[in-house]
């Protein structure tokens, strides 16, 4: 049986000769790692079986001793791993994991989709092309899977996990929410109801711009958050400072029946 040498990207019995150094690597991650610069995995054409060690041409099996280098191969990308039902996407330009029927290449964000987002997500041309807003690693090779959020835009799975986990549930690049919070805002409408501002603050108002919908409206200030009049959205940003209501000029005949009623009756003087 071939000692496998995959480490622990890949699941391989082959060594990649790097086309940039003439070194040998288990896979290109492996070999950006340690040099100060990046293999070229489509420039890829030789191999060393790590059963024989005989170099040889790439492909999916050794020559001299016939041990299979990987389940998996793609003679573009040069990839030789276990089988994870993976396929080379031809507008991606690498293979993704599949299968390959639970996926679609949408043509605008240039990326492979899962089909349940097919006809169901913000487009966001070549979106694929940016690094991840969390981790500002590449998100279209990279071997982490992307999610999408309902702003369009993209970022790695395990970052999305990490946000929803420390409750940061903002769009890193558009500050929209990042999932459906109509939960948390119901939750903040009913903090509010019992938490009222104090009286020198309760017609007092603000404008703000809604993160959610884009919609620019003045509504009631409260510490705990105010609410977009347009979508109902609580992810809002204050624009400005805050807005009191003129104070109301004195009634003179008011203050005039106060004096009046407020002044006490003359003495008399007592009869002798």
């Amino acid at each position: 049986m071939a000692a496998r040498v995959g480490c622990e990207h890949y699941t391989r019995n082959c060594l990649l000769k790097a086309p940039c150094c003439g070194k040998l690597y288990v896979c290109r991650l492996c070999h950006d790692a340690e040099e100060s610069h990046q293999m070229d995995r489509f420039k890829v054409e030789e191999v060393q079986c790590s059963e024989c060690q005989t170099l040889q041409q790439a492909q999916q099996a050794c020559r001299q001793c016939h041990v299979q280098f990987g389940e998996y191969y793609c003679d573009i990308c040069h990839l030789f791993d276990k089988d994870r039902k993976q396929y080379h996407c031809h507008p991606c330009g690498i293979c993704r994991i599949g299968p390959r029927e639970k996926y679609f290449h949408c043509s605008k964000c240039n990326l492979c989709l899962a089909q349940d987002l097919q006809g169901n997500h913000k487009c966001v041309e070549n979106v694929s092309r940016q690094n991840c807003p969390v981790c500002m690693e590449d998100i279209h090779t990279s071997r982490i899977g992307a999610h999408v959020l309902p702003c369009g835009h993209l970022l790695h799975k395990t970052c999305f996990d990490d946000m929803v986990r420390t409750s940061a549930y903002r769009c890193p690049l558009c500050m929209h929410s990042a999932w459906n919070m109509e939960d948390h805002w119901d939750q903040i409408d009913k903090e509010i109801a019992q938490s009222p501002m104090p009286t020198e603050y309760r017609d007092t108002t603000v404008k703000i711009m809604c993160n959610d919908c884009q919609a620019h409206c003045t509504v009631l200030f409260h510490v705990l958050g105010m609410k977009c009049s347009s979508c109902g959205s609580y992810n809002t940003a204050q624009d400005g400072g805050l807005i009191q209501l003129p104070q109301q000029p004195p009634d003179p005949e008011l203050d005039a029946n106060e004096l009046e009623t407020n002044e006490e009756p003359e003495q008399q003087d007592e009869p002798e």
